[in-house]
């Protein structure tokens, strides 16, 4: 069941027409995946599959970002702590990605800024990606020595098509929401203010249309997004866990750090 208790840093509002508005709720963050994010990230497509009340989902950020990737820095004192439990990299990475293309249920992303690496991932792989036009989404693990391990390999191939996705994640260069349309990212581009009403006027109308035919249209094509995952997934997060080890991601946190561009030498 998805209860609102349950989440510190996700604000879960149930409507009574069976939609919810789920909204990532870390702006002095820009909505960057700390351990509680991560970890409610992973339950909440879970929660919504067991909810027979929940009919479609809305996902977006608060502020200015829909999430801006990774949270590296302290803590943040004003934030109450979660019930995050220790993280358990491997196998919460692999559930960040399936728990998503197991919900049987409409969800729909709505992009309100910049959507970088783990936030990119989320968004894309939600059914249905609204995008206002300050949205921009990347990936950018590689600019910091890492492998784009939690869903990027997936999704952006899929989407894009596997040269034009290999470029953006071997480069880790930005795409604005114009061209991200182009591309085939997004379903949908609106001006800023009409975001939310656009996400939710979609979300409105398939919690009203026939529950059981539309999972039985979605369900056998995430199947097929599960068996890719299943193959590629495994190497995709064993691959960037072991590129944290390397000199080149002890140079690019250093370089963040010292607040300059860094000198990558391949090892």
């Amino acid at each position: 069941m998805l209860d609102p208790d349950n989440y510190t840093v996700i604000d879960i509002d149930r409507r009574p027409n069976g939609v919810v508005l789920a909204t990532l709720n870390r702006p002095k963050r820009l909505n960057a995946s700390n351990r509680q994010m991560h970890w409610e990230l992973t339950q909440l497509p879970r929660d919504v599959t067991w909810d027979p009340d929940v009919k479609a989902v809305v996902i977006t950020g608060a502020g200015r970002a829909f999430c801006a990737g990774g949270d590296f820095g302290p803590p943040d004192p004003d934030e109450k702590p979660g019930n995050a439990p220790p993280p358990g990299p491997h196998l919460e990475a692999m559930h960040f990605v399936t728990n998503l293309l197991d919900c049987p249920k409409p969800l729909i992303s709505a992009v309100n800024g910049p959507a970088m690496g783990l936030g990119a991932s989320y968004a894309l792989l939600c059914d249905i990606v609204v995008a206002s036009r300050s949205a921009v989404f990347a990936d950018p693990h590689v600019k910091l020595g890492l492998g784009a391990g939690d869903g990027g390999q997936l999704i952006w191939p899929m989407l894009m098509g596997p040269n034009r996705a290999k470029y953006y994640l071997m480069t880790g260069d930005k795409l604005g929401a114009v061209e991200a349309e182009r591309l085939g990212l997004v379903n949908f581009l609106v001006d800023d203010d009409d975001l939310l009403p656009r996400a939710l006027e979609i979300a409105d109308r398939l919690a009203k249309g026939p529950s059981q035919a539309i999972t039985a249209s979605k369900v056998p094509l995430n199947a097929y997004l599960r068996a890719v995952a299943q193959q590629i997934l495994p190497m995709s997060i064993e691959m960037e866990a072991a590129t944290y080890q390397t000199e080149d991601a002890a140079e690019a946190a250093k370089a963040f750090v010292e607040k300059r561009e860094p000198v990558f030498k391949g090892r």
